[in-house]
């Protein structure tokens, strides 16, 4: 792994660097998209680069990094990188682009620290970064073979034909599709996702991730909320109807129902309960005699997505229990609990492994919760809709 040598230069300067990455990441991105404005235009996600949420999480993603090799020069930090290479997956991400990057990255930072990069300082990050990007390249690499399943590993985008679309909510359309091209669906696992790639008026294909929320024979099921703003999720609302095509990448996602007897907690909040319904409908299909714990957030009940759905999986299951919190219950329906989600309220069993999905405020909060009442650090997983501003937590 990490040379004795630079190992030393990394700890001296990681101060230095990440106090610095606020300011490299803008210019980093500034001459990356100057010279491929296409991947601005169909690979990255215009939203998010707009806002600075995309830009936090390669800075958080490469401080993790070399922090980890810092502590553990010996030992490579697989879970964050199986998180980055399922995203890097779904959206289509190539080895060549690995260069690409470097090379603005590399500038950005020297125009940003000048002389304070010496050789030995630049040689030593420059092998931070080829351990990360080989590393990552090796992890992508595979996951493309396993979701090709003996086709090729270079073509895991195909096109799908909407079968049905169905409002869940005011703001969240669920859509149900199969494969245009008659083969079958690829394999996927509870608390996967699949990517969808579309056309915008202005010619842009942006690409975005949407969990799958249950089962279907010979199809895949997603659902899509309409974000303020939301560029692909508006257009996928006001224009994605039955009989269109729509192409999508082969599920991904690293936060996976794992198999066993212990207990499970599904918590989640909005509409990060979509992957737990994945979880529980996947339960109850199996007839799991497992002892389940959903609980989910919202803001009311008109709100909540797939309501319905987990009343019936939880009675589907005889060692199930849910519990709702609505921050503003409307009056025409009994609500169990008002407010955030506060497991103080809820018996944790002893064993517990616990899948979480929301907001990071929501993450942080829970995530403390679960480890004020003995669940170890490392049965809690967690996934988050868009750039994961949490690595290392």
């Amino acid at each position: 792994m990490l040379s004795a040598k630079s190992a030393e230069v990394i700890e001296a300067t990681l101060p230095v660097v990440g106090a610095a990455i606020g300011d490299i990441t803008p210019r980093f991105y500034d001459r990356l998209f100057a010279a491929h404005p296409e991947l601005l235009r169909d690979l990255f996600n215009r939203g998010n680069q707009a806002n600075g949420t995309q830009r936090q999480a390669l800075a958080g993603s490469i401080a993790a990094f070399a922090s980890a090799l810092v502590a553990h020069p010996d030992q490579r930090p697989d879970a964050m990188l199986a998180r980055i290479a399922h995203k890097h997956v779904s959206v289509g991400i190539a080895d060549d682009q690995y260069k690409i990057v470097h090379e603005h990255l590399f500038a950005a930072i020297v125009e940003v620290l000048g002389e304070a990069v010496t050789p030995e300082v630049a040689a030593a990050w420059d092998e931070v970064y080829w351990l990360m990007a080989n590393a990552l390249m090796a992890v992508e690499n595979r996951l493309r073979t396993e979701a090709a399943a003996g086709g090729d590993p270079d073509d895991l985008w195909r096109p799908y034909t909407v079968v049905a679309r169905h409002q869940e909510t005011e703001t969240v359309t669920g859509y149900l599709v199969r494969p245009a091209d008659g083969r079958p669906v690829p394999a996927s696992r509870p608390g996967q996702y699949v990517s969808v790639r579309t056309e915008l008026p202005d010619g842009a294909r942006q690409i975005r991730q949407y969990s799958l929320s249950g089962r279907a024979d010979g199809a895949l099921r997603f659902s899509v909320k309409r974000e303020p703003g939301g560029e692909v999720s508006g257009h996928l609302h006001d224009h994605l109807r039955a009989g269109d095509t729509v192409e999508l990448s082969a599920p991904m996602g690293d936060v996976l129902l794992a198999d066993g007897d212990g207990p499970v907690l599904l918590a989640s909040a909005g509409i990060g309960n979509t992957p737990m319904t994945a979880m529980l409908d996947h339960l109850a299909a199996t007839g799991s005699t497992r002892r389940i714990v959903s609980v989910h957030g919202d803001r009311n009940q008109l709100d909540h997505a797939f309501r319905a759905d987990l009343a019936r999986l939880t009675a589907e299951l005889p060692n199930a229990t849910a519990h709702v919190f609505y921050e503003q219950p409307l009056g025409e329906w009994p609500a169990e609990r008002t407010g955030l989600v506060d497991l103080a309220s809820v018996e944790v069993p002893a064993g517990t492994t616990a899948y979480l999905c929301g907001p990071l405020p929501f993450l942080r909060a829970v995530r403390e919760q679960l480890l004020t009442a003995g669940v170890p650090a490392a049965d809690i997983h967690y996934e988050v809709f868009g750039p994961d501003l949490w690595l290392g937590a």
